[in-house]
């Protein structure tokens, strides 16, 4: 697959320099953007949180950095790679030098893309991840390139045959699955970490709220949630900005039903 550095089409075998800065200090950002028939989905989404994540960590952003080149970029990647149907990540990192200090906060950008692969699950189980927690606060909104904590969760829950495993914060409250926003579900109540328990602030998050908002029969809480709440709840599901909506079928004994989680999909949809 060909890449897009900087806003050039190459091959995938580009060398980054050693004082790369997301790779010695995490010192980047990345979105996770589905195209599907040669559309980029919720792309102002996409772009505008791009833009203030790099504004929370002082980023420049350049003038010719707009929504309208955002997604030209995009685009003419998907198309270089004869696709229509692509999963795309958009990395956006400090230019080269400096210590923890930056010798200048402009900033370089790789584009790559993947055929695009969406099967969801019919049985899904989590479990919740304990060996280390995410600590709340406004910088875990970030999806930034620092992401150990989910590494090492995806190799636990790898380890022990789970689809997903539901991460923690420094109160054991829950935050967030791996890879994914969460919700639960009680009678006609969909409840959500508020964006102070330190979860990312996903673009599909946003959406499925916004969709639920118009929904006059169910009600959307934001708030702390104890790991307790999941032998409470009648269903779990899991969203991002790739798979839409997962719904989990099982939580150690606990199994759950799918029937909110499914029909706000096929209203998304």
């Amino acid at each position: 697959m060909k890449i897009n550095y900087n806003g050039k089409i190459t091959d995938n075998k580009s060398t980054l320099s050693i004082d790369n800065r997301a790779f010695k200090y995490g010192d980047g950002l990345f979105e996770s953007i589905k195209v599907e028939d040669a559309k980029v989905i919720f792309v102002e989404d996409h772009y505008f949180r791009l833009m203030a994540s790099m504004r929370m960590l002082r980023m420049n952003i350049a003038m010719h950095f707009t929504l309208e080149f955002f997604e030209q970029e995009i685009l003419k990647l998907v198309l270089a790679n004869n696709l229509k149907d692509a999963r795309v990540r958009f990395t956006v990192y400090r230019k080269d030098g400096g210590l923890y200090l930056p010798v200048n906060n402009n900033t370089d950008f790789i584009i790559e893309v993947h055929l695009l692969s969406v099967k969801l699950k019919d049985v899904y189980e989590v479990d919740i991840f304990k060996d280390y927690y995410l600590y709340s606060g406004l910088f875990s909104t970030l999806k930034t390139n620092n992401k150990i904590l989910n590494v090492v969760g995806s190799i636990y829950a790898d380890d022990n045959g789970l689809d997903n495993c539901i991460l923690l914060n420094e109160k054991k409250q829950i935050v967030e699955a791996l890879n994914a926003n969460i919700f639960l579900v009680k009678d006609k109540k969909i409840i959500t970490p508020l964006l102070s328990e330190g979860c990312l602030k996903g673009v599909m998050r946003k959406k499925v709220l916004e969709l639920i908002s118009k929904e006059d029969h169910y009600e959307i809480i934001e708030t702390e949630i104890s790991p307790f709440e999941l032998q409470k709840v009648d269903e779990v599901f899991l969203t991002n900005a790739i798979m839409g909506i997962q719904p989990v079928t099982k939580y150690r004994k606990r199994t759950f039903t799918t029937e909110v989680s499914t029909y706000l999909r096929n209203k998304l949809m």
